[in-house]
């Protein structure tokens, strides 16, 4: 039987994902035209198809998973806000209980994006027109050897948050950088028990790239009692529970700085390495 459900739930996100991308990317070349009122209006129109889609994919989730999402703390939300997200990260699973813990409480969810998934055919258009923001970012060893380019990275993802200074958004960071796995935390030294250590460079860079505009950090913790659970396990119902704490703070002018000054970096990764420490407690306890 589970089988089956999650045959029926696989093609119910199918379906609703086709149902959905075809108005977005038609709404995406259209929004092509270099007229700014236009590609605001129609940014509205493309989010509110792709929060339809989530809305959706939620109901999926209540007929075919039936899991129960326990939300221990939730502080007040708006969509007319500006919100920086992060999140521990253990399955693919998370994505879709972000979006469903948190769809109608917060602008729709953007995700950084590599720029190089811009030019991925008819989807990279989607996200384009998703406003997602695309990150470009200098290796050191490029850098070392072509030193001119140092800040053209920032200046870059600067500009593609651009959009964002006149409609409100919520942007998502993962900053562990990968799903968390026992053998990625014996590679690390088990600093955390079920956490990944955080990568403190590439939050510090999407925060200094959306030029302070950024109201609030919202800090989402996720707890699987039964274990990191499989996309599949999850929609074949056999995630029966996952437990939410959500957490918001005011994003302050400590935390935006230049993060190759040595002592923005180590106040930043001191901030973020207290902050997992606290979120791997908050894990002990609502598991």
């Amino acid at each position: 039987m589970s089988f089956i459900n999650g045959m029926f739930a696989a093609c119910g996100y199918l379906m609703n994902t086709i149902f959905w991308v075809i108005p977005i990317v038609v709404l995406a070349v259209v929004k092509l035209i270099p007229f700014k009122p236009l590609q605001q209006l129609l940014s509205y129109a493309i989010d509110g198809c792709a929060s339809g889609w989530v809305k959706v994919n939620s109901l999926n989730q209540c007929i075919f998973s039936r899991t129960t999402i326990n939300v221990s703390s939730f502080p007040q939300l708006s969509t007319k806000q500006w919100y920086m997200i992060i999140a521990n990260h253990q399955s693919w699973v998370d994505i879709l209980i972000l979006q469903r813990v948190l769809d109608g409480k917060v602008p729709f969810l953007k995700f950084f994006l590599k720029q190089q998934l811009l030019y991925v055919p008819i989807i990279g258009l989607a996200w384009w027109a998703l406003d997602f923001p695309f990150m470009k970012r200098y290796s050191k060893a490029l850098l070392a050897k072509k030193p001119h380019l140092k800040g053209k990275d920032i200046e870059a993802t600067k500009k593609s948050c651009q959009k964002f200074q006149l409609k409100p958004v919520s942007v998502v960071n993962f900053v562990e950088g990968t799903r968390f796995t026992p053998a990625k935390n014996e590679q690390q030294g088990r600093q955390f028990e079920s956490l990944l250590m955080p990568r403190a460079g590439g939050l510090s860079f999407a925060l200094n790239a959306m030029s302070g505009r950024l109201d609030q950090l919202v800090d989402v913790t996720i707890a699987y009692p039964a274990g990191i659970p499989t996309f599949w396990e999850f929609i074949t119902g056999k995630v029966k529970q996952v437990n939410v704490e959500v957490k918001v703070e005011e994003i302050n002018n400590t935390l935006i700085g230049d993060y190759d000054d040595k002592e923005y970096r180590a106040n930043f990764q001191q901030w973020l390495n207290e902050k997992w420490a606290q979120k791997q407690q908050l894990l002990n306890s609502i598991k």
